[in-house]
């Protein structure tokens, strides 16, 4: 599982307000040049950058609460669309999907896994992990050999494509990787590389500016 995530941002000040205040979600950790918010099992970090970034991360969410959740999100956001839908269901992951930007471009994505229920009101809970991490990079097939070598296991082989997108990991839980110039599902944004990091399980991994990994 991603147990946290570490992105960067040249507006910081606006995503503290996004995060705390407009999805409610609770702070572990708030700086000047940080903060950190937890989503369910996982913790999402931004730290200031001088230049602009913006990646894409899927959260879990119960499967069904999905139009309890939907209901909420549009009264604080709006939905990105693809062929005029607002949601999407992805029949392999038997799951269904909405997508929305926050303030910095990032692309959000919840996706509600019907499989796996939560009963009762919506709340913070409803917020299980962070689902899916972008890592946009022009080395795709060597940063997808490298975390295949980590343990993190392709979906559907072994053999990465390096003009798609590619899905490492099991369950629930997956690195997107995608090499850059590709548009994301759900919005108008063309992937670029961006830094990063992660704990994958008990495995730091950091992404360079360049797109290179590294253990951190």
């Amino acid at each position: 599982m991603i147990k946290s995530a570490t992105l960067y941002t040249d507006n910081i000040k606006a995503l503290r307000r996004f995060y705390g205040n407009v999805l409610e979600l609770d702070m572990t950790e708030t700086t000047d040049e940080q903060f950190t918010v937890k989503i369910g099992e996982s913790l999402l970090t931004f730290k200031h950058s001088e230049q602009p970034a913006f990646y894409h991360f899927a959260i879990n969410i119960p499967g069904n609460q999905f139009s309890m959740m939907k209901y909420w999100i549009q009264e604080r956001v709006t939905l990105n669309r693809e062929e005029g839908q607002d949601e999407v269901y992805f029949q392999f992951f038997d799951a269904d999907a909405m997508y929305f930007e926050d303030p910095a471009g990032n692309i959000v994505e919840l996706i509600g896994r019907r499989k796996r229920d939560l009963f009762g009101d919506l709340s913070k809970e409803s917020f299980l992990n962070i689902s899916e991490m972008s890592i946009t990079t022009p080395h795709v097939a060597e940063v997808g050999d490298e975390l295949q070598d980590l343990g993190i296991p392709l979906r559907n082989g072994t053999k990465v494509n390096p003009d798609e997108l590619n899905f490492l990991g099991r369950g629930d839980t997956f690195l997107v990787l995608v090499p850059p110039s590709r548009r994301w599902y759900f919005s108008k944004k063309i992937s670029e590389t961006y830094p990063l990091e992660l704990t994958w399980n008990d495995t730091r991994i950091q992404l360079d500016e360049e797109g290179k990994l590294s253990l951190a």
